[in-house]
């Protein structure tokens, strides 16, 4: 597909504190792909994530299509995904479903951890569903190179790995800790911790407990065996993407082609909506405790600065915007080749810590 001619820049599907992602359409042949947009002077996160995708080449990981600067704005171009997010789906999934998702997600983070990246934000949210019922892990935003230097942590909280929260590191072993909470979100349509009711308690428990989410009693053994896993709390000894793909639980979704997604008539919980982004998990603005010790100033100090923040906008309207095929000084714009595989992205995944918008 080509864009000599142009393209189209449709309706806002998304908004966050520095970007917003839209429809576009290509103007010759109108096939419909999502654009990331942000001002120039704020599209660092669109750039780094532009350069981490266009390095990757996975049919487990979303496609960049290319990217585009006009009229001050840096346009970043995706696959569009028409099942939507996985979260939208999650509480209502049977097992077979979840055991199929969660093999395709480990295939994306077993291909990205071999290319020496940690996506940082795992999560139903950044985990897009294709008409053919497969699923691509979205949302480059956080994510980082091995041996990239000190970077600030980025992720949402709540799928977060004990290391992380506590600013030890953050890598590919936190990615297998977010993909057990991804397991767990399937299977409740709830939160990893639905018993926490504000982040500074979900933060304090992540760092300094020995807790980890919990499974429902409805699912198998090995599901369970495989969740905990991806969840124990030391990183050195947690399981790797590629000793999980080993294991029992997903011995029979290899290869397996499964069938529309299906409600699961074994779960009860109602529907939870995954986070996009770190502002938007529960209540942010909770006080520190006048009587915390030495040892939880330090994650205070990070629950203040996310209270201090400002929330994100995520409303859309239906305007259409035409967007040029040549610059203002006249040099046309680059051709693109746009694929038809459906998929897409949000921008959905914020700095743990304050300052950085």
């Amino acid at each position: 597909m080509e864009t000599s001619g142009g393209w189209t820049l449709g309706r806002k599907i998304g908004r966050g504190a520095t970007a917003t992602v839209s429809l576009a359409t290509t103007s010759n042949s109108g096939e419909l792909f999502a654009v990331k947009s942000s001002h120039i002077s704020r599209s660092a996160l669109l750039q780094r994530e532009q350069s981490i995708l266009s390095s990757l080449s996975s049919p487990h990981i979303i496609s960049c299509l290319g990217f585009n600067v006009s009229d001050e704005s840096y346009h970043l171009f995706l696959e569009l995904a028409g099942g939507g997010a996985l979260s939208d789906f999650s509480g209502r999934l049977d097992e077979r479903k979840i055991r199929s998702f969660t093999h395709q997600i480990l295939q994306a983070l077993c291909y990205l951890h071999s290319k020496g990246v940690a996506h940082c934000d795992v999560k139903g949210r950044n985990v897009l569903v294709c008409s053919d019922d497969c699923v691509k892990l979205a949302d480059f935003g956080c994510a980082r190179s091995f041996g990239g230097g000190n970077e600030l942590v980025m992720g949402t909280p709540a799928f977060m790995a004990p290391e992380v929260v506590r600013g030890e590191e953050q890598g590919t072993a936190g990615d297998l800790w977010s993909l057990g909470c991804t397991v767990v979100e399937m299977a409740t349509g709830n939160s990893p911790w639905p018993e926490s009711s504000d982040p500074a308690s979900v933060i304090h428990r992540i760092a300094l407990s020995s807790d980890v989410p919990a499974m429902p009693e409805w699912v198998s053994d090995d599901m369970k065996d495989f969740v905990s896993k991806c969840l124990i709390r030391d990183p050195k000894q947690r399981w790797t993407a590629e000793e999980l793909l080993r294991h029992p639980y997903m011995a029979e979704a290899e290869e397996t082609k499964e069938s529309p997604v299906q409600l699961c008539s074994s779960s009860k919980q109602g529907k939870w909506v995954s986070p996009k982004s770190t502002l938007e998990y529960c209540l942010w603005d909770s006080e520190a405790e006048e009587d915390a010790d030495e040892e939880n100033k330090n994650y205070e100090e990070i629950i203040r600065n996310l209270a201090a923040s400002q929330p994100a906008n995520w409303t859309w309207d239906d305007r259409w915007i035409a967007v040029r095929g040549r610059s203002d000084d006249g040099i046309a714009m680059p051709e693109f080749e746009f694929s038809r595989a459906i998929n897409g992205g949000e921008l959905s995944a914020w700095p743990l810590y304050g300052g950085m918008f």
